[in-house]
């Protein structure tokens, strides 16, 4: 529409033109030495106009001429460009339909002019890696460094998951801290860091990591104090082959006292003491965390820990059949507790009760060893040989356990039955 307005406007005013160039043509006369030039005005000012615009196309000729080169190159990057776009989405449609090779060739082959090589180039790292070529996904992971660099924590995001995959431990551990030194408060970071130092068992990086945690609240408060738990009993329970007493306290005294009534960190440090020979200690610690709160665990260990009264020990676990009277492991305890005091009657009807609840391994053992010193031997030879029945058969009821940092430990006991003798009924 605009356009006609314009066609009709330049022909009105041509015809206007026209009209008045007919009733007055005017007159002009150019002399200049020997040349004298007369024309009418109307045409000096038609040959002024097409000279003009002959001399604008001929300078825009030129002018498109002299840019040819340039436009020919933008649009040869525009094409690569395009290319490199089409490379991308086919490179990532293959790795999704787990054609490993292929994607890697579609990410590669226009990386280099695309408008985000870093895209391309981790893509094609992680293609490489799924064919076991670790040599191209590290030169892929170079060249994105090089085409991108101010992408270190993206690409070392990457490279660390990528070295993780691959088992690399120890590089996926340098990788990642170098990462978290240039991006401390990144949490995908701080979560990888945390899933590595548990594979690592660094529990001691576990627990220096935690307060970051916290900050970013990337973990759940409840998960984040479990692992702490877990992170304090490992590093007690790492103590196991050593006899050093010091060693094992520094590590309680750096354990919060929130979390010293914690089932798995008493446990661990129990068990340490033992090993070391503090059963005095190990007692004293049992009897005051089972007056603040009931474990079977706990009532388990106090009737293997020796201490300095055995008659006092007993009577505190017997008090405590008011509110555990059906309890088994309470009861397991008792028996051995009985014995301990060489009340032998008492005690083997503890440890019957104990079967009568919950037959048990420990439990034939003890009984089997008591009703020899009391000089029975058939009837201990029977619950040696249902003890050995329950080892032979996993269908059997499991023999009480701790199970604390990631380990189970179970009794050895397998060395502990006498074998039944020849033409023994």
């Amino acid at each position: 529409m605009k356009l006609l307005i314009k066609i009709i406007l330049v022909l009105l005013a041509a015809v206007s033109l026209a009209l008045i160039a007919r009733n007055e043509p005017g007159y002009i006369l150019i002399d200049y030495g020997p040349w004298k030039l007369e024309t009418t005005l109307t045409l000096a000012v038609i040959v002024l106009v097409l000279g003009f615009a002959a001399l604008y196309f001929l300078l825009r000729f030129l002018a498109n001429a002299w840019s040819v080169p340039r436009r020919v190159r933008a649009w040869q990057h525009e094409r690569q460009l395009h290319k490199a776009r089409v490379g991308l989405t086919q490179g990532l449609v293959q790795m999704e339909e787990g054609r490993w090779q292929a994607a890697e060739e579609s990410l590669t082959q226009y990386a280099a002019t695309a408008e985000t090589p870093l895209l391309h180039y981790l893509a094609a790292a992680r293609a490489a890696q799924k064919q076991g070529a670790y040599e191209r996904r590290d030169n892929y992971l170079r060249l994105a460094h090089q085409g991108t660099p101010g992408a270190d924590v993206t690409i070392g995001l990457t490279q660390a998951e990528l070295q993780l995959n691959h088992h690399q431990t120890e590089l996926a551990l340098a990788t990642l801290q170098h990462v978290s030194r240039l991006a401390p408060k990144h949490s995908y970071v701080a979560t990888l860091l945390m899933k590595l130092y548990i594979e690592l068992h660094d529990w001691s990086s576990v627990l220096a990591l935690l307060p970051q945690l916290r900050k970013l609240k990337i973990i759940p408060e409840s998960e984040i104090n479990e692992l702490e738990v877990r992170a304090h009993a490992s590093q007690i329970a790492k103590l196991q082959r050593s006899q050093d007493l010091l060693a094992l306290n520094e590590v309680w005294n750096c354990v919060p006292k929130r979390l010293r009534t914690a089932e798995s960190i008493l446990v661990n440090y129990i068990q340490q003491l033992r090993v070391r020979g503090e059963e005095l200690q190990a007692e004293a610690i049992l009897r005051e965390a089972l007056k603040k709160h009931w474990s079977d665990d706990l009532i388990y260990l106090y009737g293997i820990v020796e201490g300095p009264d055995p008659a006092k020990q007993l009577a505190y676990a017997e008090g405590c059949l008011k509110h555990q009277s059906k309890n088994p492991t309470l009861l397991l305890t008792l028996g051995r507790l009985c014995v301990r005091n060489r009340l032998w009657g008492k005690g083997r009807a503890y440890l019957e009760s104990s079967v009568g609840l919950n037959p048990g391994i420990e439990t034939y053992q003890e009984l089997g060893h008591l009703l020899e010193q009391m000089d029975e031997p058939k009837a201990a030879l029977d619950y040696y040989r249902k003890g050995l029945h329950m080892v032979e058969n996993p269908a059997a009821p499991a023999t009480p356990s701790l199970t604390y940092a990631g380990k189970t430990e179970l009794p050895q006991l397998m060395g502990s039955f006498p074998a039944p003798q020849e033409g023994t009924n």
